[in-house]
């Protein structure tokens, strides 16, 4: 009930930032489309593609970390903690970043190319995942220092990855779904996210430090 009642409210946290953020990361490819117009529009699905092949391995990263800083918290077990936060990165971040801009396109009846970044490009993906789980159990103090300002970049990156998919993989046309995409981005930001940052980590420990709790907010979680 104590696992509960923390993840839910860690969840009830993440809502404003996740909103907030979607928003952001729409106007930011509404200026990249803007931009597009002007120069080459027929190029602006490859140009987001190269930019979702930057957002997409730097949210596995912070992923990574925050995952494994999470449970590194609550139980110090090396080999636990690195497969919790590989597995918690890498296949919760593809679900985010890929399988739900994909089904949100299909649902918009397009037509969506399925793109698994961690089977077509591994060696792009697995040193950030690497990395970022290196970084959470190496340094979990400092990223609970600098939690606000790590968890809204985390959740902007994500939102800008899912968006990106989205318009680089058959939905071009994405201004003509902006609400919807704007409702679909926030589902695919917050539920993944949440679930690879604080349920998955926390449903692995076999205790929780209770003094080790987040403080009210986002914690380390992104």
């Amino acid at each position: 009930m104590k696992k509960l009642a923390h993840i839910r409210e860690e969840l009830r946290a993440h809502l404003p930032y996740t909103i907030f953020s979607s928003a952001f990361g729409l106007i930011m490819v509404g200026i990249l489309s803007f931009v597009a117009f002007f120069f080459d529009e027929a190029r602006f699905p490859e140009a987001s593609a190269g930019l979702f092949h930057i957002f997409h391995p730097v949210h596995v990263l912070l992923s990574a970390t925050a995952t494994t800083a999470m449970f590194w918290r609550h139980e110090k077990k090396l080999l636990k903690a690195v497969l919790v936060g590989l597995f918690g990165s890498v296949v919760i971040c593809g679900i985010s970043d890929v399988f739900i801009p994909f089904i949100s396109g299909r649902i918009l009846g397009v037509a969506m190319d399925l793109h698994i970044c961690l089977f077509e490009h591994p060696g792009i993906v697995l040193p950030f995942a690497a990395a970022g789980v290196f970084v959470g159990i190496t340094a979990p103090a400092v990223i609970r220092e600098t939690t606000a300002f790590s968890h809204a970049m985390h959740v902007f990156i994500s939102s800008m990855a899912s968006i990106l998919y989205l318009v680089s993989y058959g939905l071009t046309n994405w201004m003509e779904h902006f609400g919807m995409v704007f409702f679909f981005n926030i589902l695919a930001v917050l539920l993944p996210c949440c679930i690879s940052d604080i349920v998955f980590p926390l449903l692995f420990c076999g205790t929780m430090d209770h003094e080790a709790h987040c403080p009210p907010g986002p914690g380390v979680s992104g």
